[in-house]
């Protein structure tokens, strides 16, 4: 299996992971060594803030899941993050990552953050796989898939690059996505993302920050 990470357009980095072969080419990519971070915390300023997205989606026990009003997300940090279970090094690291982190936090903090994590590949990914790769890192991790209109649908929504799975002659399946994590604030709104390389300790340090407003 092979992974490769880049910096990409719109504030993300992408990742193109093989599953049983070579990594895939992925989008377009622009330098990202001069991106400014946000005031206060050490992520990255996504410049013109997102909202949380309209699109529903359906969680790992197939209930519709809306992140802006499901009482899991609504009013607490979210993170959200596009991958897949199959992937061999960026989509594990950054959920151990956030594990992490949450784990540094006093239980108040934790209990006002969220980790969402929206499958990119959907007809391998059903819920109750992704709900035993996410245990492996938190329980409290939330998975979510659909269908790939509505899973692109969420992802433009974000400024974030995916594209469907792509199934090679000799098995190997490639999946290109932005190895991005974006950060809403309590207040449904994005305005930092974390990338690749993004520390431990850098995330310890912002999620506080977030939940209480501080970006």
């Amino acid at each position: 299996m092979a992974c490769a990470a880049t910096a990409a357009v719109l504030l993300f980095t992408g990742a193109a992971c093989g599953s049983g072969g070579d990594s895939s080419s992925g989008p377009a990519v622009v330098d990202l060594s001069e991106a400014s971070g946000a005031a206060g915390v050490r992520g990255v300023s996504l410049g013109a803030p997102v909202a949380k997205p309209a699109t529903t989606l359906v969680d790992t026990a197939g209930a519709p899941f809306d992140l802006r009003t499901d009482q899991a997300t609504a009013g607490r940090v979210t993170l959200v993050f596009f991958g897949f279970t199959n992937c061999p090094d960026i989509c594990p690291t950054t959920m151990a990552d956030l594990d992490a982190a949450l784990e540094s936090l006093p239980a108040a903090d934790r209990d006002r953050i969220r980790v969402v994590f929206v499958s990119t590949d959907p007809d391998r990914d059903t819920g109750p796989v992704i709900r035993r790769w996410l245990d492996q890192f938190d329980a409290s991790f939330i998975g979510l898939t659909g269908t790939w209109p509505h899973i692109k649908e969420f992802a433009d929504a974000l400024d974030v690059a995916i594209e469907p799975a792509v199934r090679e002659a000799d098995g190997t399946v490639n999946v290109t996505h932005s190895a991005q994590v974006t950060a809403f604030s309590p207040d449904g709104t994005a305005r930092v993302a974390y990338l690749t390389g993004t520390s431990v300790a850098d995330y310890a340090h912002d999620l506080p920050l977030l939940a209480r407003g501080e970006t």
